[in-house]
């Protein structure tokens, strides 16, 4: 995008968390003033890659905070995986940047405290994930109290029809395989375990200032209606177009335009049926746990995202089952301190408190067997 519109976009600031391969490909690429690799085992590789550029290259968390607030930048995509969005989004609000949020977690974190900030700061939140920018584009010209509901919609992932008991001996090589998106293997097992559309419901909550009981989820297997807008008079407005996600991103950056780009298009000659499904919320636990999650409020919501993060990438280790994922959420959310109205220190406390937890969870799931194998395997606790 950056390419067919080089009069529009320059790259100022590229960032990376370890992928230093990519971070140096870019950079020299794109030129740019800067290069922040999170991963500060990183540096020396990027730093000796780099010499021969007028770049400068710094690494770690706070320089990927510092570098969101350059003032030379004018628009900040954020797309860090999890937890590790919070602080250099919120280091970019406080700036006054333009953002294009691609990193969930930082509303399902700490939504309240974020859009408070952005109110304060008069900071601009554009949604990048494909759903919220549907939604997005769907209330363009409508007044907020005509809308009665959002619908998300879910794709279902790779395991959709699936029962517990199919699902018990899964492995990470069948959860990555996504039917529609190419994602992140993060991202990907969220999908999978419909934790993804849990931690969306709750990022929508903050985004467009909805009631719980605004918020729906729709399986639609083809993933071509991105989701829809149900108004008080009974319409209905869907944003519709190819699972791609450099649609959502150029939206973001090219608002208030819609730049013109040469990518395939979307023809109902090519998918002549959509269908729609209830999902299924007892074989997919983790979905009912985040609606869970936002009911309660508080510090749930970033107990849930920790504790998902680390089951995820238990799993991806091979050190936990799928279906241990939800249990491992469940019991943190159990036993966790919870606090009902957070500061930023308690978030940046429950995050830690968390992630201790669960990781005491997944070193003793070898020792817990399941007597049952079409119940879930329940985590020691």
């Amino acid at each position: 995008m950056v390419a067919a519109h080089p009069a529009r976009f320059r790259v100022q600031v590229l960032t990376a968390h370890a992928n230093a391969a990519l971070l140096i490909e870019q950079a020299r690429r794109w030129q740019p003033a800067e290069v922040v690799i999170g991963d500060e085992n990183c540096y020396a590789e990027v730093r000796a890659a780099l010499t021969d550029l007028p770049i400068v290259v710094s690494a770690g968390p706070a320089a990927v905070a510092a570098a969101a607030a350059r003032p030379d930048v004018d628009t900040v995509l954020t797309a860090l995986v999890g937890y590790a969005g919070l602080l250099p989004t919120l280091a970019a609000i406080r700036a006054g940047k333009t953002i294009a949020l691609a990193n969930k977690e930082t509303l399902v974190v700490a939504g309240e405290l974020v859009m408070a900030e952005a109110r304060r700061h008069g900071t601009r939140l554009l949604p990048v994930d494909s759903e919220h920018s549907a939604i997005y584009q769907c209330l363009v010209g409508e007044a907020p109290e005509s809308v009665e509901k959002i619908i998300l919609t879910a794709s279902g992932g790779p395991f959709r029809g699936r029962t517990a008991a199919e699902l018990a001996h899964i492995t990470k090589a069948q959860a990555l395989k996504h039917p529609n998106w190419t994602m992140g293997a993060k991202i990907t097992i969220d999908s999978a375990s419909l934790m993804n559309k849990g931690l969306e419901v709750i990022e929508a909550k903050w985004l467009f200032g909805l009631r719980d009981d605004q918020i729906d989820v729709v399986v639609h297997p083809q993933s071509i209606i991105h989701s829809l807008v149900h108004f008080r008079d009974g319409s209905l407005k869907a944003q519709l177009g190819l699972p791609d996600m450099k649609l959502p991103i150029q939206y973001a950056l090219g608002l208030p335009d819609r730049l013109p780009n040469y990518w395939p298009r979307f023809s109902f000659l090519d998918y002549p049926t959509l269908t729609f499904e209830v999902p299924d919320r007892e074989t997919f636990r983790c979905l009912p746990l985040a609606f869970a999650a936002m009911a309660r409020g508080g510090t749930a919501p970033c107990i849930l995202n920790a504790a998902n993060e680390v089951a995820v990438a238990a799993f991806l280790r091979d050190e936990i089952g799928f279906l241990a994922i939800p249990d491992l959420i469940g019991e943190c959310l159990e036993t966790v301190a919870f606090t009902s109205q957070p500061s930023l220190d308690d978030y940046i406390a429950t995050d830690a408190e968390t992630r201790s937890r669960a990781a005491e969870l997944v070193a003793n799931y070898f020792t817990v067997s399941s007597p049952n194998l079409s119940s879930p395997p329940r985590l020691s606790s």
